[in-house]
């Protein structure tokens, strides 16, 4: 049996402000805003366990140092209109307020967990309210006087799945004994309202405007259509199909990447995308193909140690996808990081641009997604241990399951993420059933795994 009551984290004299929003925080707050009832599914939940268990007072107390850490999280979005019409978005951060916290009781420890899934469920499952809500939800399950379990839902305006990553690694910090003003002292963070006032500058815009130029010749020159031939066009103008989303998980792409990666002289995050990219130009018949990939955008240490919406979309194009699969690895590396040099601008200022060249005909194809959500300091062997068997063994452990499906997205044709499990390495694949079917999503989930386990298996060998 449980039992709940309410409390708040109070902030007084942090950091306050306001201004213009960040391009991020633009772009991300341009989606959620228009999903209504579907916008909870860009809520960013975690459930952890308290270990060991703690009074309440000590994690809530923990929880204030990172909001005064990091400005993102006591901020508020509030649009307008600006510049004769044009919509604006001003971030509004606040110096003091108070924090809910909704704290469940059980009766042993031994329930914790499972009032943790049910509190993360609820929490997670609400959208946000970004003009008078704080982007963070925090959920404790208390037991005997000691909280067992932590619940944090964030919302994507204020922070993405690197940030997220970057928010847990300060809490193990500050629970070890450190304080915001400690972490601040030993690194530099860049907070939105200075990442925006750069974007404002001369600087900021010279970037923007070389990185929508940059988009709109990659547009002009990409394919038409990557799918000639789609699974059920009947279905495209149907409002009320559903999105199947496939899970494969891997323990043999796990151990295999990284051999690849170390072989070919590159990333594993380039193996996997170019592994995407060569299967997606077999699956479709294009040999040329375009993925929208999500850049994390931290690629300085001051952006690294913020916790804000920095993400955004770079347009990846790859000629000759098909040919080989090594050689679309060797060149993804290069093509990939003039992508990415090119992710970071004003989201609305690219959609009204992209929009005209869609009117006139002359835009490519940019319905495919990719979204390595990986935390680079997390493996999928620091819980469990690496198998000692061959590859050839492991491929017998790949498993697709079908998790949900969604409700139709706009500009999407085929969505893949890369996440990181305990012992596996998944690839979750969201596809509209007009342009291919569950069993073209399985083959091509299995396909990208067989292009680097292979791969793997054959640099054994030599």
């Amino acid at each position: 049996m449980t039992t709940a009551e309410d409390r708040t984290i109070r902030l007084d004299s942090a950091r306050a402000g306001s201004g213009p929003a960040t391009w991020g925080q633009r772009a991300i707050w341009g989606v959620v805003s228009r999903l209504g009832d579907d916008a909870p599914r860009y809520n960013l939940p975690v459930e952890l366990a308290v270990s060991p268990p703690r009074p309440a007072d000590r994690v809530l107390a923990d929880l204030t140092e990172l909001l005064l850490l990091h400005d993102s999280l006591h901020t508020r979005f509030l649009p307008h209109r600006e510049d004769g019409g044009e919509d604006g978005l001003e971030q509004v951060v606040d110096g003091s307020g108070e924090l809910p916290v909704e704290v469940v009781r059980t009766g042993t420890a031994a329930q914790a967990p499972e009032a943790g899934a049910a509190l993360l469920k609820e929490l997670g499952g609400r959208a946000f309210d970004h003009t008078r809500e704080w982007p963070l939800r925090v959920g404790l399950v208390e037991s005997e006087g000691l909280v067992h379990r932590l619940v944090l839902v964030g919302a994507h305006t204020g922070m993405d799945y690197w940030g997220l990553g970057r928010l847990l690694r300060d809490l193990e910090s500050v629970q070890a004994g450190a304080t915001a003003a400690s972490l601040r002292a030993s690194r530099s963070a860049t907070q939105p309202l200075e990442a925006a006032e750069v974007q404002a500058s001369p600087l900021g815009r010279r970037r923007d405007e070389a990185a929508r130029r940059y988009w709109t010749e990659q547009l002009t020159a990409g394919p038409r259509q990557i799918f000639g031939d789609p699974a059920a066009p009947e279905l495209a103008g149907d409002p009320d199909r559903r999105f199947p989303n496939a899970l494969l998980r891997s323990p043999a792409l796990a151990v295999a990447v990284g051999q690849v990666a170390e072989a070919l002289g590159v990333s594993d995050a380039v193996v996997l995308l170019g592994a995407v990219s060569h299967q997606l130009a077999l699956s479709s018949g294009s040999d040329e193909v375009l993925f929208q990939v999500v850049v994390g955008n931290r690629f300085q240490p001051a952006a690294a140690a913020a916790v804000s919406t920095v993400a955004q979309e770079a347009l990846f194009r790859l000629t000759d996808a098909g040919r080989d699969f090594e050689d679309a690895v060797r060149r993804t590396r290069s093509v990939a990081f003039t992508a990415f040099r090119n992710a970071a601008y004003d989201k609305w200022a690219l959609d009204r641009e992209v929009a005209a060249l869609v009117e006139k005909e002359a835009a490519a194809d940019h319905s495919y997604w990719w979204n390595d959500t990986r935390d680079p300091a997390a493996t999928p062997f620091d819980t469990v241990e690496r198998p000692d068997v061959p590859l050839s063994e492991l491929t017998g452990r790949t498993e697709v399951t079908w998790p949900t499906e969604f409700l139709p997205r706009r500009n999407v044709s085929i969505a893949v993420d890369a996440l990181t499990a305990p012992g596996a390495l998944d690839l979750a694949m969201t596809a509209d059933p007009a342009v291919i079917s569950r069993t073209g999503m399985e083959e091509f989930l299995r396909g990208a795994e067989r292009l680097i386990v292979d791969k793997a298996i054959a640099l054994e060998g030599r």
